[in-house]
């Protein structure tokens, strides 16, 4: 009886890990890290990954144009200010700022935070001195920093000039915390709801992680409930030109600062929106390692494909430059060098027949 559920039984020995990171750790570093070595993995799409990425508390990243109340944010959830803290009217933030869990207040600048190999920051050194001195790490003891990261950004401005003199790549720098961050709030100003070019570009790299973005609508309460509904209209119909996605997205609502609400008659909203709010970003430790598992089986079918896809232009590479006879027999010798199947071996070699059916009979030198 039920005979039929062990037709399946792959794995008779399964192997057995401490915790979930531990083992992810583990598979990396023996299995997935060489692929990506092997196959330039890491120069074409994401960089190596370290023990400090694994062991990482949850990140929340801020992004939002300037005067949004990005860092107000930070010191509502604080409940109090951390150092390097810079809060006004106009553009103050100019800086990437990681706010961080220690025992003593202290600034560390970029340069020395990205050789402190307990901190997951060490493959930012491939943007560059430029970026380097705009970034630091602000630690300070914190009941909440126990439990999550938190990472502010620079204020966007409008205009094109604002973009090409910042001397670094945002858009990419934007991209690495989106790929390693748990949770990416964007604020916006019930005042301010015009998206910038450099903002849109902005949107446009994290919309590959629209599971984690989560819309906040700051500032509502100096508006009265008619200007209030036409601002959230605003809003939707400015972020449906920019996230094309065909769900809704959730907008929070509320002020969130340390002052009293300048107009009170929406209260008891802006009370059940910063509860649903906080309560997402309190689930963010509980589910830190799903995510990590998540990203990390993510990761790895990536490395599989451009591995594939560098057997496949390498063998389409040596079918043009022998002949029929000889062909399959590299085919499996490369294989073989590659530890490749044969299953996903006869699956190359016919995709490569299909392509020389529709390339002209040419060889193709492929850089080495």
């Amino acid at each position: 009886m039920f005979t039929w559920m062990k037709k399946n039984d792959v794995h008779k020995n399964p192997q057995v890990f401490n915790s979930v990171v531990d083992g992810l750790k583990k598979l990396y570093f023996k299995n997935l890290k060489p692929l990506e070595e092997a196959y330039l993995f890491n120069d074409f799409h994401s960089p190596a990954m370290s023990e400090p990425d694994f062991v990482a508390k949850p990140m929340v990243l801020l992004v939002g144009q300037y005067s949004t109340g990005k860092t107000t944010f930070i010191r509502y959830l604080l409940e109090r200010d951390f150092p390097g803290i810079r809060i006004g009217p106009e553009p103050t933030t100019d800086s990437f700022i990681a706010v961080m869990h220690g025992e003593n207040e202290q600034v560390i600048p970029g340069n020395a935070l990205i050789v402190d190999p307990k901190k997951p920051f060490r493959t930012l050194s491939s943007f560059g001195n430029a970026f380097l001195n705009r970034f630091c790490c602000s630690e300070l003891p914190s009941g909440v920093l126990e439990s999550i990261t938190i990472v502010d950004t620079p204020g966007i401005l409008s205009g094109e000039k604002q973009s090409v003199s910042r001397g670094y790549d945002f858009t990419g720098i934007l991209k690495w915390f989106a790929e390693r961050c748990d949770r990416i709030i964007l604020l916006f100003d019930a005042h301010k709801l015009d998206i910038s070019d450099e903002f849109q570009r902005g949107i446009e790299v994290l919309r590959d992680y629209d599971d984690k973005i989560r819309i906040v609508l700051n500032k509502a309460d100096m508006i009265t409930t008619q200007q209030l509904m036409r601002v959230y209209g605003a809003l939707m119909w400015s972020l449906g030109k920019v996230i094309n996605t065909p769900e809704v997205a959730r907008v929070f609502i509320g002020s969130f600062w340390d002052q009293p609400l300048q107009m009170d008659e929406n209260r008891k909203l802006f009370e059940y929106e910063a509860n649903d709010l906080f309560a997402d970003i309190q689930t963010l430790p509980r589910n830190a390692a799903l995510r990590k598992l998540n990203d990390f089986i993510k990761r790895a079918r990536l490395a599989k494909v451009r591995t594939f896809l560098f057997l496949f232009f390498t063998l389409l590479d040596l079918h043009f430059s022998s002949s029929t006879s000889s062909f399959e027999t590299m085919v499996i010798q490369t294989a073989r060098g590659n530890h490749v199947n044969s299953k996903e071996c006869k699956l190359i070699l016919s995709r490569v027949e299909f392509a020389t059916c529709l390339l002209p009979t040419t060889s193709i030198s492929l850089p080495t």
